[in-house]
């Protein structure tokens, strides 16, 4: 083929792919209009995004997903296959559907290419891991979530402009209390009736001049016991206190004016029950497997300092041996790596200026995450100062080669487990979650435990190292999410929903913050979004009788007394 024919063929195809001709969902930097007009516009890749945009779409509304990410699905497709249902009874309409289609995935023999499905076993977080009555699976491999979430652009082709980073400064206009567009640094511009933020960081919504708060409320605010600074409650076994003898925490034990060892803060923790500005520590979902044929050995990272890790060495002289109680399995000898223990892949204190960092510095806290998660497993599998079986254990271990094969096999997407979080219309706080009073308004439910990751580790006033942070109370049973929690105040944008920075106080956050919840309310707010727009009325207005009967006719679960519709049986 010539090459004037090539660039005829890709002008056709191009201008195929624009008009939806092939189905696509994707369009060439060089392709893209400089201004797009729509009905609802969604910023954000995550999977709350991608539901959003479905549910726009069954709503008969023109849409279009702008995203900084090249890759849908964010936490879902990004390594956390493990999932955190909590009770799935709760989980309906699109979300049920997305598990529901992982599950027609691995009916499929030519899905497990490693492992036979009778020795993946049946172990779920809460639940098995297939549903064999309800026809969902709750764990999956990274790729093929990622492959699902493309599958519902495609299928309902829905435009996807990646690699779109909001104009955070001048970006967002707004006529009064209405957004009219948004613009990324590229210098598109995305018009609207309605905006839905889906991202992890809340960008649009904080650009749009929303209230929101970054860290732990202090339990006054909102009447809570769980929010603020909580030194001396241990939950879960992520402290010190489970090694059952102290570790100093300087250079030379027990001589503080030899130093404080790496990753322990030379601050006082606070006073427990006040708010500070620390939020929970984040890490990397990584895939990993022990399978020779698809391992990659962990390599000594760029900027590996050893160092860095002389705590951990201290813990397991100690006597720790809990390694490998987070690698979770998912199909295909892979697993859902998470955080365990005292000093793990959480990088406690290291996220603090995330939320309302710029773009450059948000990469720079990445690439940080990644070093020190990197030389974590490279330290562990060759340090000779780490227990020799422990160490013979991880060299078996590897990241999965077939998984997120354009980034080194690295999840692409850090564990944004908290940032910014609106204070809006209404604001989720324990009360709801524990049943202490009503919530009103439900669109859509939410069953986990309170939970948080640790936020600091500090010196104790014995002068010994803990870590501080981690919470684990049980919700007792599902809990009403509350449509005000997704929008603002009216005075402040009334054309903006908020499903994943909610509006919430930190440790109500530690529970909603799962992924099929964000699907769930990223489905709600499409819909009051798209009614919104047919009654032109303020999102704040809609009434919620008729938002409430549109939500449980798509599956929505809005009670415990709602019936969870399953797919026919012809899929």
């Amino acid at each position: 083929m010539t090459l004037a024919i090539r660039m005829i063929s890709r002008r056709v195809i191009m201008g195929m792919l624009a008009f939806g001709c092939l189905g696509a969902s994707t369009y060439a930097a060089d392709e893209v209009p400089p201004k797009t007009t729509v009905d609802i516009v969604i910023y954000g890749g995550t999977s709350a995004a991608v539901i959003s945009a479905v549910q726009s779409k069954r709503m008969g509304k023109s849409v279009v997903i702008v995203c900084p990410e090249k890759h849908l699905g964010g936490l879902s497709s990004g390594g956390l296959g493990f999932t955190d249902t909590g009770n799935k009874s709760v989980i309906g309409g699109l979300a049920r559907e997305f598990y529901h289609r992982v599950w027609k995935h691995y009916q499929s023999p030519d899905a497990w290419k490693w492992q036979k499905p009778d020795e993946y076993g049946n172990k779920g977080q809460g639940t098995p891991a297939i549903d064999g009555q309800q026809r969902t699976m709750w764990i999956f491999e990274p790729h093929v979530a990622e492959q699902i979430f493309e599958d519902f652009v495609s299928e309902y082709d829905i435009p996807v402009f990646r690699d779109e980073w909001l104009e955070r400064g001048s970006g967002v206009k707004k006529s009064k209390a209405k957004i009219t567009s948004i613009s990324t640094i590229s210098g598109k511009t995305f018009s609207g009736k309605m905006f839905i933020d889906a991202t992890y960081e809340g960008d649009l919504m904080a650009a749009a001049r929303v209230d929101f708060h970054v860290g732990r409320e202090a339990n006054k605010v909102y009447g809570e016991t769980w929010n603020g600074i909580q030194t001396g409650v241990l939950h879960h076994r992520h402290h010190f206190g489970v090694i059952h003898q102290p570790i100093s925490p300087y250079v030379e034990p027990n001589d503080p004016k030899s130093g404080l060892l790496p990753r322990i803060s030379p601050d006082p923790p606070g006073i427990k029950g006040e708010g500070d500005h620390r939020v929970q520590a984040y890490c990397f979902r990584m895939c990993l497997t022990n399978h020779p044929e698809n391992r990659v050995a962990f390599v000594k990272p760029d900027g590996y300092d050893p160092k860095q890790y002389e705590l951990l060495v201290r813990i397991y002289e100690a006597g720790w041996r809990e390694t490998y109680q987070k690698f979770d399995p998912i199909p295909n000898r892979k697993t859902d790596t998470n955080n365990h223990g005292p000093m793990s892949t959480d990088n406690i204190g290291m996220n603090y200026d995330y939320p309302n960092a710029s773009y450059q510095r948000r990469r720079e806290i990445v690439r940080e995450h990644e070093t020190y998660q990197r030389g974590l497993m490279y330290f562990v599998a060759n340090d000779p100062r780490i227990p020799a079986d422990v160490r013979s254990s991880m060299q078996q271990w590897g990241l999965a080669k077939d998984e997120f094969e354009d980034n080194d096999h690295w999840p692409r997407q850090l564990y944004v487990r908290e940032s910014r979080r609106m204070i809006g219309k209404y604001v989720m706080a324990e009360h709801e979650l524990l049943k202490r009073r009503p919530t009103p308004e439900s669109v859509g439910m939410g069953s986990y435990t309170l939970d948080s990751h640790n936020v600091q580790r500090y010196v104790t006033p014995e002068g010994h190292v803990q870590n501080e942070g981690d919470i684990g109370v049980s919700t007792k049973g599902p809990y009403e999410i509350s449509l005000g929690s997704l929008m603002p105040q009216q005075d402040q944008a009334h054309n903006l929903l908020v499903p994943i920075c909610l509006s919430s106080s930190h440790i109500a956050y530690g529970s909603i913050r799962m992924e099929p919840v964000f699907m769930i309310l990223g489905q709600s707010a499409a819909t009051a979004a798209a009614m919104s727009i047919d009654k032109g009325i303020p999102v704040q207005s809609l009434p919620y009788s008729e938002l409430q009967t549109r939500l449980l006719a798509d599956g929505q679960v809005l009670t415990l007394s709602s019936k969870i519709r399953v797919p026919a049986t012809k899929n």
